[in-house]
């Protein structure tokens, strides 16, 4: 039963992951934004529906609804002023902001009504999950991959709506034109990148709420750049400007992210090497898929006019 628990908890994290490169890949894969702030997105998302549900005890429907607000809103206003920025200055901005995010909850000690909410470096526990008193120990965790999986198909089916729609031509115009093609066609390239940013962020904020549920538990230590980089390297390794692609990426890095742990059964090495080795795995297995597979292990279906 242990190791089928492992698989469901590994389920559950690509499936919440998976919503995250799919909403990282709209922007970089379908627009050629270079977000390097997605996890801001992740972590608005997670402290979200935190704030609504622990402190003002509402409902965790609310604080989805909560989560992709926030998360959507953060992403249309860092992306106004930065919408007419060329792609290296759009990473630096967008890194920044999701420091400035991460460092205000590090910063922050708010306590609402003597409630449980404690904050700051703390982090913030007993985060409730939604309908647990409904299912034993042994099958909440089924129901709970359920729900991700919900949020993952919907995730997917609207953005692989909208990306095959003309608003998704239109993104992929600034993608491959540098903004001249799109401008020609008597399009508003900064309104479009502003969606792109928006539409992205309020996906990312989704995961970050389901992440927040699922674990109980969340800290801003767990929202630094580093998970920005795992969610890129879903999207390259899986395929950029490829849903399926984006999705077939975080399976894959999670497995390579979470495999690792049993090498100590294996190779006499001790835990701190055997972290770094997580990473080091997931850079090698990138600079791999540079190399012989450049668009990724799905490339993406482009449509000849």
């Amino acid at each position: 039963m242990g190791f089928i628990n492992f698989l469901v908890y590994l389920a559950i994290m690509m499936g919440i992951f998976a919503i995250l490169s799919v909403s990282l890949n709209l922007q970089y894969g379908f627009t050629g934004l270079a977000n390097f702030g997605q996890v801001a997105f992740f972590c608005l998302g997670a402290y979200a529906t935190t704030i609504v549900t622990l402190t003002f005890n509402q409902s965790f429907f609310l604080g989805i609804i909560a989560s992709m607000f926030l998360a959507g809103l953060f992403g249309y206003i860092i992306a106004i002023p930065t919408a007419d920025l060329r792609e290296d200055y759009w990473a630096i901005v967008t890194l920044a902001a999701g420091e400035i995010v991460r460092i205000f909850f590090l910063n922050e000690d708010w306590v609402v009504g003597g409630g449980p909410y404690r904050g700051g470096a703390y982090g913030v526990g007993d985060i409730p999950q939604p309908f647990r008193s409904h299912f034993a120990a042994q099958t909440y965790p089924f129901f709970y991959l359920g729900i991700v999986l919900v949020c993952l198909l919907l995730t997917y089916l609207i953005i692989n709506r909208l990306t095959n729609s003309p608003f998704g031509r239109v993104l992929k115009s600034i993608r491959e034109g540098d903004d001249n093609l799109a401008q020609a066609m008597g399009k508003d390239v900064k309104k479009f990148r502003i969606k792109a940013m928006a539409i992205g962020g309020i996906f990312g904020g989704l995961a970050g709420c389901l992440y927040a549920h699922y674990y109980g538990f969340i800290s801003p230590q767990e929202f630094v750049p580093l998970e920005t980089f795992i969610v890129w390297a879903m999207v390259i390794v899986g395929g950029e400007g490829n849903n399926k692609g984006a999705i077939l990426g975080s399976v894959i890095i999670i497995l390579f992210y979470n495999s690792t742990r049993y090498l100590k059964d294996y190779v006499p090495i001790n835990e701190t090497t055997l972290a770094s080795l997580r990473m080091v795995a997931i850079g090698v297995l990138i600079v791999v898929v540079m190399l012989f597979m450049k668009e990724g292990l799905i490339k993406e279906k482009k449509r000849i006019y």
